[in-house]
C-alpha cells in the first residue's frame, strides 16, 4: 500500500523559511516523479515544482528561486526547502508521485498524493 505524509508545515514571518518534507511507504521515490502542489483556500491546487526519477527539478515561476526541491534517497524522503516566503505562498502544501517521466503540472498525471500539510506566511 502507497502512502505519503508531509510534514513540516507552520506559521512563519513573511521572509522566512520552512522545510517541507514528503515520505513514502510502499514505493521508491526514485522510481517516480514526484511533484509538489498547493492550495489555498477558494482556489485549485496549483503547481509548485517537481523532481524526476533522475533527479532534475523544475519549478513553477512563481517560486523559482526562493524554494529548492530535493531528494535523500536513503531515506525515501523529499523535501521541500521554502525561503523568502511570501503570503501569496500560504496554502495546503502536498506532495504527489507519478510515473512519467516528468509528472509535469498537471494534478492528472500524478497517481498518489499525500494529505498535506498547512503552511500560513504572516506579513
Amino acid at each position: 500500500q502507497v502512502q505519503l505524509v508531509e510534514s513540516g508545515g507552520g506559521l512563519v514571518q513573511a521572509g522566512g523559511s520552512l522545510r517541507l518534507s514528503c515520505a513514502a511507504s510502499g514505493l521508491t521515490f526514485t522510481l517516480y516523479s514526484t511533484g509538489w502542489f498547493r492550495q489555498a483556500p477558494g482556489r485549485e491546487r496549483e503547481f509548485v515544482g517537481e523532481i524526476t526519477r533522475y533527479g532534475g527539478a523544475y519549478y513553477a515561476d512563481s517560486v523559482k528561486g526562493r524554494f529548492t526541491i530535493s531528494r535523500d534517497n536513503a531515506k525515501n524522503t523529499v523535501y521541500l526547502q521554502m525561503n523568502s516566503l511570501k503570503p501569496e505562498d500560504m496554502g495546503v502544501y502536498f506532495c504527489a508521485v507519478g510515473s512519467n517521466l516528468r509528472g509535469g503540472t498537471s494534478t492528472g498525471a500524478y497517481d498518489y498524493w499525500g494529505q498535506g500539510t498547512q503552511v500560513a506566511v504572516s506579513s
